[in-house]
Formats: C-alpha cells, structure tokens, sequence
C-alpha cells in the first residue's frame, strides 16, 4: 500500500480525473485543431483515433502498471523493478522531460491569463482585424515584465495545489476543473455548431478525405496520440503509483484515454465550425487560439462571452497539465531523497520559474533568445524541440521496450490484473506493447530526425 507520506487517490474516479487532467491541456484544445486542419481533417482524426487505441492505450496501462506495482515515482519504479541497473537513469531522463517542458509549457500557459483577462475586460471578443489581434499577440508575449509575471503566476498556482498532497491537491482541484473544463466547452460547442455555416465546418472535421493521407499527416496523427496522452515522461507511472490495489488498472486507463479523445474531438467540433462561419481557414497553424480566434469572436453572437469562457477553458487545461508536471518532479524528492512535499513542490517550482525565464523573454523581449545565433529559432521552440520531440520520443521507446521485453510481458499483465480483474484479449495486447508501440514511437522519432518537423 502507499504510505501516508506519498498520498493515494480516494478512488478510480480521482484518479481518472486527476490522470485525464494531466493528458487534456493545450494539447488538446489549442494544438490538436490546428494540427487537424493542417492536415487535411476528417482523415488526420480517423488516424488519429486509430492510433490511440492501437498504440497510445497499451503504452498507457504499461506505465500505470509500473507504477501500481512498485508505488514509487518515474526514478524509484525502474530501481524497484531491475535494481542495480541503468535503467534508473529512463526514469531521470521522465523526470528531466517533464521539468523541462514544464519550463517553456508554463510560459505559454500564461498567456492564456492574458487572454483571460483580455477578453473579461473587452480588449478580446469584440470587432478586431487580423491585423489588430496580431499586434495584440505581439505585444503580449514580447512584453519581457509582463511575459514572465503571467509565467510567475501560473507557476503559484501549480505549486498551491501540488503542496497540498494528492488527495487533498491534485485530486481535490481535478474534481472541480474537469467536469467545469467539460461543461463549458460542451456549451461552447453547442454554440458554435448552431452558427451560420458552421456545416461546411463540421464536414471538413468528420468528413475524411484520404486523398489527403501523406507520411506527414500519419506521423502528425501518431505523434498527437502519444504525446497528448502525457507517455513518455513518468507523469502516468507517477500518477499509478498512487492508485489503490483494489482498483481496475484496465477500465481506469481505458476512461483516461477516452476522456482525453473526447475533449480533443470536442474541441474540433467547437472551433471548426466557428471557423466556417466567418470565413476563416482552418489551417491556421499555432496562431489559431491566440491569433485567428480573437479576430472573429466579434463576428460571433455573443462573442465576448464566448471569449471568456473559451479562454477560462485554455487556462483550465494548461493547469491541469502543469500540475501533473511538477508532480513527476516533486514525487522523486519525496520518495528518494526524503524531502517534506511542500518542500519539493515550492524548491523545485521556484528552480522552474528561473529555468523558465529565458523562454518567456524569447518572443520579442530578448533579440538574442528571440533568434538564437546560428540556430535560427527562439529558446523556447528549442526548448519543445529538445524536451517535447527528442526527449519524450525517446522516454517511450525505452519504457515501451522495458515493458514489453526487459520487465516482461507476464510480470506486466500479472501487475495490471492484481486487483482480480482480467486484462481483455491479452494476446492483442501482448502483440501490441511488444512490437507495435515501440516501432511506432520510434518511427515517430526517426520522423522528427529526418523531416525536422516538430510536434
């Protein structure tokens, strides 16, 4: 059992809010649409579902099974399960993932507070050209004092509810923001869908078009379903190390990634359609939510409402995720190292905060970190290239290998059914987390090597 001082979710429904927390964040609603829609669509989403289930899933209940089973954190799991050897240092490559995206994902979280309080105090939401609301994007992120206090901001808030322990902070907070998250980005999608031409919008997100089918489109679909589900980096390994014995490994993991997938398609479905309305393409690409959106809510009805609860949803599922992140971090010191939690969460958020620093400057605050000599982007893109593709591309490999060929498939399956509840078609299983996940993520990182395109 876990002990006292680590904390345990109350049950599978903490967990499975507390755990399609961490996957559902900007992923999901900001980046998934836009990567749809450079895509070609209905068919990227069909891949994309294929994916998930094939890969994504397997992968998932292979770290929840490590972590159940040895109820320590990313490092202490692999020392636990093979003691004595390197693969300790998969572990401390999860937890050096999940700080260092936490350190440039935590600047872009704070913009979404600017956008917030952009749109309650009307700067967002009403008439603006293309041109006004890039200048506000601009402007926002280039502002080197305000840049890093949003960052400061959102940092606080993470390191509030991760001080608090599981029950009573992770899991206390995914309670209310989840189904908050959920609800108001139903009520925005039934909104949306019932604009003006928002048909049209709808066809283009379900419709699929394989003549659109490319490598690029299918690495793009394999990527978004490995990455937005949190794999890669020890969070789901942490996270299942705080999951009761008695509980049902499967059924929580399979609720995870099908939380995770609904949101995002939700969120298609909620901005395609916008998009359609005003006349607008929808491969935007990144600018979507922070450049392309503000310019047409004022076209929307209501639209200033619709910014505010579009905005209040974004910082909702950066929160979610930034929580997860540090957690990977705060749960080795716990455990390893022996420190108090509130200890670990403010030390190592604060250590955060100043790592994050110079991504926050290079939007246009800094013109050395904003083009990096002889690289020719900015830090915090190198940052994503660094931790977000090399780093977690090669974290899942190595834990889909160690699961399905180092641990063992039979000490895996016997992990994941010790609650007494039997592992469905476990010969698919067994099929898929031996050879398929581990090929996949590693074309996936073969992909990003060759092609240099980053997710």
């Amino acid at each position: 059992m876990a002990t006292a001082s680590r904390g345990q979710w109350s049950g599978r429904t903490g967990f499975i809010l507390a755990a399609a927390g961490s996957a559902i964040g900007l992923g999901n609603i900001w980046r998934f649409p836009y990567t749809a829609g450079e895509n070609g669509g209905g068919a990227f989403v069909l891949i994309y579902l294929g994916f998930v289930a094939l890969i994504g899933v397997p992968v998932l209940l292979s770290e929840l099974a490590i972590g159940r089973k040895t109820q320590r954190n990313a490092v202490g799991a692999f020392m636990a399960l093979k003691p004595g050897s390197g693969w300790r240092f998969v572990g401390g490559l999860g937890i050096a993932t999940g700080f260092g995206i936490l350190a440039f994902y935590s600047v872009i979280a704070g913009w979404t507070l600017a956008y917030l309080w952009g749109a309650v105090t009307g700067q967002i939401g009403g008439a603006l050209t293309a041109d006004e609301s890039a200048a506000i994007f601009t402007q926002t992120i280039g502002n080197p004092a305000l840049a890093i206090g949003l960052t400061a901001i959102f940092m606080l808030l993470t390191v509030v509810v991760i001080q608090r322990g599981v029950s009573k902070g992770i899991e206390a907070v995914t309670k209310v923001l989840m189904p908050l998250l959920f609800i108001i980005l139903v009520i925005l999608t039934v909104r949306s869908v019932t604009l003006p031409g928002a048909m049209e919008g709808l066809a283009y997100f379900l419709m699929p078009d394989f003549s659109k089918i490319t490598v690029t489109v299918v690495m793009s679909a394999l990527g978004q379903a490995l990455f937005s589900l949190s794999l890669g980096m020890g969070a789901m390994i942490t996270y299942g190390s705080y999951f009761p014995d008695e509980e049902n490994v499967v059924q929580a993991g399979v609720s995870v990634a099908v939380f995770d997938t609904l949101i995002a398609v939700i969120a298609g479905l909620m901005i395609f359609p916008a998009l359609f309305s005003v006349g607008v393409q929808p491969n935007a690409g990144p600018g979507l939510v922070f450049v392309v959106l503000p310019s047409i809510f004022g076209a929307l009805p209501a639209g200033s409402l619709f910014a505010v609860a579009f905005y209040a949803l974004l910082a909702i599922a950066a929160l979610t995720s930034t929580i997860s992140l540090l957690e990977v971090v705060v749960a080795y010191f716990v455990d390893e190292r022996g420190w108090h939690r509130a200890k670990a969460a403010w030390v190592m958020g604060s250590i955060c905060f100043l790592i994050a620093i110079p991504s926050a400057l290079s939007q246009g605050g800094v013109d050395f970190l904003t083009t990096l000599p002889g690289i020719g982007v900015d830090f915090l893109s190198l940052q994503n290239i660094i931790w977000g593709n090399y780093s977690l591309s090669i974290g899942a490999i190595l834990i889909t290998v160690f699961a399905g060929w180092v641990w063992g498939i039979p000490r895996l399956f016997a992990a994941i059914e010790s609650s007494g509840h039997r592992l469905p078609m476990p010969g698919v299983l067994r099929f898929l987390i031996k050879y398929v996940a581990p090929i996949a993520v590693a074309l996936v990182l073969v992909f990003i090597v060759w092609t240099q395109q980053y997710f």
